[in-house]
This record gives structure tokens, C-alpha cells and sequence, in this order.
């Protein structure tokens, strides 16, 4: 899919927002036209999809765990025909359920495939979102994130975890073209700053080439470019000062 929307932001990013704080209309204002929700936004379907179409904001992707996916699949499908969304993305592994070995990461990727087949007869992409540990080396030298994109599952890149991880993530991107359905547009704040932000920083303002990352993920295929800051301390802040870096990136791709 060509890229449809440059300006996306990763609701989360808002999640510790006063509670008086309207975050629909701020992310509106600061020229997003779409955003990508996750658990706490399906919780009263019917008004979320209100306020996001009072708004004027799409959700075309959806973080949900992969519980919820596998175990009340119809109840997902449901929640995404509500707020139309059009990409599911299985954001997270706590680490107790990660697996140990190169089996048990291929035994994941074998279920993945399976969503993503039920994904589709339901019109409905399936993406799996990194971290960190999904670029670190198994025992025998394949890397669990090789496991996890089987045929039909697509990947939401999150650049950001990658280099903490060590990786490079241009050629992680390079390497997955064609497969991309998002990308998180995430940055890093230089060693010892933004401490307090858990080391993350607004984009544009960090340690990450989003002047090469963003050419490569729109010729990956990514359809939608997501802001996110995993710790702000202010949302309002990060959603300005990313959008505006994001704008130059997507007029010079």
C-alpha cells in the first residue's frame, strides 16, 4: 500500500494526559489525520468512534494483544469494523511468554501465520510490532523477529528499538521491503539526556537518521508513518514538535 497518512500517532504517546486534556482535538490541531489506538480505546467502542470522526481522525491501525486476538478473535474483528481499522498489530511479548528457543520463536511465527490467514478472510492485515528483543541473536544465530514474519504477517518497525538493540535498523528495513505496513517514527535522546523520558526524545531532536530511515520505510511500502514517545512528559509537546519534523520528512521523500 502506497503511504497514506505521514502525520499518525500512537495513542499511547498520550496515555498519562490530564484527565480535562482533550487529546483528539490537540493531535487535530497539530495537523495528525490519524491515529493508531491500543487497549484503553476499546474499552466504550461506540463513543471513541464518535469522538474520532468529531475530531476529523482515522484509526487505521490498532495495537492488540495477542490473547485477545487468538482467543476472541470475533470480539476483535468487531472492535476494529467499529473504528475502522484495517491493520491489527500484535504489539508485545511480556517476557515470561517469550520464547526461549529457535523452536519455540518458529512455533509463534506458525501462529501468527494462522491469524494473519483468519486476518484476511475478514479483510484485515496483520502486522507484529518490535522491540528490542526481538534483534537479539537466538543460540544457533537466527534472530527471533526472522521466526516471526512468516508468509502473510507483515511488520510494524519501530526503528527506535532497533538501535537500542544494537541493529541497524536501515538494513532491517531494506531487508523487509515490501513487507511494511507501518512504521513507528521514534527518536533517542543523546547518552545522559532525557532522563526523565526514559531516554526518548521528539522527533527530529534525537540520535536516529529519520532522514534516511523515512525514504527507506515509504520505499518499504509503509502505508502509515506513527509518531510515538513511549514516556513524554509532555504529550502536547511531542505531538507539535514531532508533527513538524514529520511534515519536512514527508515533503522530502
Amino acid at each position: 500500500m502506497p503511504l497514506t497518512d505521514p502525520l499518525s500517532f500512537q495513542l499511547y504517546s498520550a496515555r498519562n494526559a490530564p484527565p480535562e486534556t482533550d487529546v483528539l482535538k490537540t493531535l487535530a490541531d497539530a495537523g495528525y489525520t490519524n491515529v493508531e489506538t491500543f487497549r484503553p480505546n476499546y474499552e466504550h467502542v461506540e463513543d471513541f468512534a464518535k469522538a474520532l470522526k468529531a475530531a476529523g481522525l482515522t484509526a487505521r491501525s490498532g495495537h492488540f494483544d495477542l490473547a485477545l486476538a487468538e482467543e476472541s478473535f470475533e470480539r476483535m474483528v468487531e472492535i476494529c469494523r467499529a473504528l475502522g481499522i484495517e491493520t491489527v498489530v500484535i504489539p508485545y511479548l511480556l517476557p515470561d511468554a517469550r520464547p526461549q528457543d529457535d523452536a519455540g520463536w518458529r512455533d509463534l511465527g506458525e501462529r501468527l501465520a494462522e491469524l494473519s490467514a483468519e486476518c484476511a478472510d475478514e479483510g484485515l492485515r496483520l502486522a507484529w510490532h518490535n522491540h528490542d528483543f526481538e534483534f537479539q541473536p537466538l543460540a544457533h544465530g537466527s534472530y527471533p523477529i526472522e521466526h516471526i514474519l512468516k508468509d502473510g504477517v507483515l511488520w510494524e518497525a519501530d526503528a527506535a528499538w532497533i538501535v537500542r538493540a544494537g541493529a541497524d535498523p536501515a538494513a532491517w528495513l531494506e531487508r523487509y521491503a515490501g513487507r511494511l505496513a507501518s512504521v513507528h517514527v521514534k527518536d533517542i535522546a543523546p547518552k545522559g539526556e532525557k532522563l526523565d523520558e526514559d531516554g526518548w526524545a521528539d522527533v527530529g531532536t534525537g540520535i536516529v537518521d529519520w532522514q534516511r530511515l523515512w525514504s527507506l520505510a515509504v520505499a518499504g511500502g509503509a502505508s502509515l508513518m506513527i509518531a510515538e514517545h513511549d514516556n513524554p512528559s509532555d504529550f502536547a509537546r511531542f505531538a507539535r514538535v514531532s508533527a513538524d519534523r514529520m511534515r519536512d520528512l514527508a515533503a522530502a521523500s
